[in-house]
């Protein structure tokens, strides 16, 4: 394959990839948005692969046929809760191949002088710096999300110092790596250091800010990625990279909005991580619980429903039933909606894909925004395994670790039943004084099968 052809096939495979991204801005484009998403990796494999420089394409067909074979398996076998954590993991690989290519790129490559070897020494150095990043804190990040790492903030002493630190000295090095035209001591030692920050990065950040924390790390991974384009000349894998590292940045920022927090305070540390969170083991009253059946009832003379999901729907695999109660609701003429949180679940966008896989129809899933003015009308809001996203300490009480963080106000409905297990506080740690308010009601137990019950009840 020509040189001319690979670069019109990258050019193609860029526009895809664009129309990809576009696509997934919405659910109803999504699909179409996934097929982009193939034909232009598989266009951008095909040229890469045949382009007139390539040599042991043999060895590249293997490792993409082992590479392939697992990422089947374990596409198959992954349930929509662990994709957080396996979207993680897939983070910490393209890190990983940063690092790599950035040694192998130092080891062998052509013969520059002057600023085209600078620029090239700074590519390197960049490019493993960001990988080394991206690496550790995805691992981090899936040992948390995985529930093997502590949810808390890890609290080191001086931890903003140590961050500030890590950045002075990783910057003297890229000066003493760029004017020595190239130090093996230099490059290892950032690996380290870079190694380190990343862990450190992530273990600081607290449970509460993973899904801004997984898509910051989206971020990086792209960044890292066009680095490694700077660093093979692949016009492609620069654009790719660029447009992955920008569109996560945005994502980001669009969360930590949501949340009410900068960027820079989810970097410095995780709700709660001041020291002044409760330990949310605490009550603020009585609270009121229900049955299924009462529940069913409630229901029954409700002219209005909002349900709002949470990870704990996901956990239990209660979208399925949740589609037939709506169904079932819709059919008695009740008007049924969903309440989507922008933070809900582990993963931007995590109970969209839920709630459409369960085949519930997208105009009536709404994100926040939309909704939260519809609650004073709303007869019954059921709360399926959400907890922060609902917490009415957010408005209430400016002490409060998550105070200022906008929230879906179910509070404001009529009534409100919460489906929990327990009593326990949620992923930020923090008591909500939703569960003793007059109007809410707990309906403890599996949230699949207190939906079925409801259900059968109908």
């Amino acid at each position: 394959m020509s040189e001319g052809l690979v670069q019109a096939a990258y050019i193609v495979s860029a526009l895809c990839f664009i129309l990809s991204l576009a696509g997934l801005s919405k659910q109803e484009s999504a699909r179409a948005g996934n097929y982009y998403g193939i034909t232009g990796m598989a266009i951008a494999l095909v040229a890469t692969i045949w382009g007139p420089e390539v040599q042991g394409v043999g060895w590249i067909i293997l490792a993409m046929v082992i590479g392939g074979a697992i990422g089947i398996y374990y596409a198959k076998r992954v349930e929509m809760t662990e994709m957080p954590e396996l979207v993680a993991m897939l983070h910490s690989f393209v890190g990983l191949a940063a690092v790599l290519v950035g040694f192998n790129t130092y080891i062998d490559h052509p013969p520059l002088t002057g600023a085209m070897l600078n620029i090239h020494l700074v590519e390197i150095f960049l490019g493993v710096f960001i990988g080394a990043i991206t690496f550790t804190g995805s691992i981090v990040a899936f040992g948390k999300l995985r529930g093997v790492i502590s949810s808390k903030a890890l609290m080191l002493p001086h931890r903003h110092k140590l961050n500030l630190a890590a950045v002075v000295v990783s910057f003297l090095l890229l000066i003493s790596f760029v004017n020595a035209e190239g130090s093996t001591a230099a490059l290892l030692i950032v690996t380290v250091i870079a190694l380190a920050f990343g862990y450190h990065l992530v273990a600081s950040i607290g449970g509460a800010d993973m899904p801004v924390v997984v898509s910051m790390l989206n971020s990086y991974s792209g960044w890292a990625a066009a680095a490694a384009g700077f660093m093979l000349a692949n016009d492609l894998l620069i654009v790719t990279g660029a447009l992955v590292g920008s569109s996560g940045a945005i994502l980001s920022y669009i969360m930590c909005k949501a949340m009410n927090r900068s960027f820079i305070s989810v970097i410095a540390g995780g709700f709660g991580s001041d020291g002044t969170a409760s330990s949310g083991d605490e009550e603020m009253g009585e609270y009121r619980e229900v049955t299924a059946e009462d529940v069913a009832e409630m229901l029954k003379d409700s002219k209005s429903v909002i349900i709002t999901p949470g990870y704990g729907m996901a956990v239990a695999q209660a979208q399925y039933p949740v589609y037939e109660v709506t169904e079932k609701l819709r059919g008695m003429g009740i008007d049924v909606r969903f309440g989507i949180h922008p933070v809900a679940g582990r993963l931007p966008g995590h109970m969209n894909v839920l709630l459409a896989e369960a085949k519930v129809p997208y105009d009536i899933v709404l994100e926040m925004d939309e909704i939260n003015d519809d609650f004073p009308e709303t007869d019954t809001v059921l709360v399926i395994g959400a907890n922060d996203t609902v917490n009415p300490a957010a408005t209430e009480d400016p002490s409060s670790p998550i105070a200022g963080m906008p929230v879906l106000e179910v509070w404001n409905a009529r009534n409100v039943v919460v489906f929990k297990r327990s009593m326990n506080t949620g992923y930020a740690g923090v008591q909500n004084p939703l569960f003793f308010k007059e109007n809410s009601a707990m309906l403890f137990g599996d949230a699949k099968q207190s939906v079925e019950a409801i259900f059968k009840a109908l």
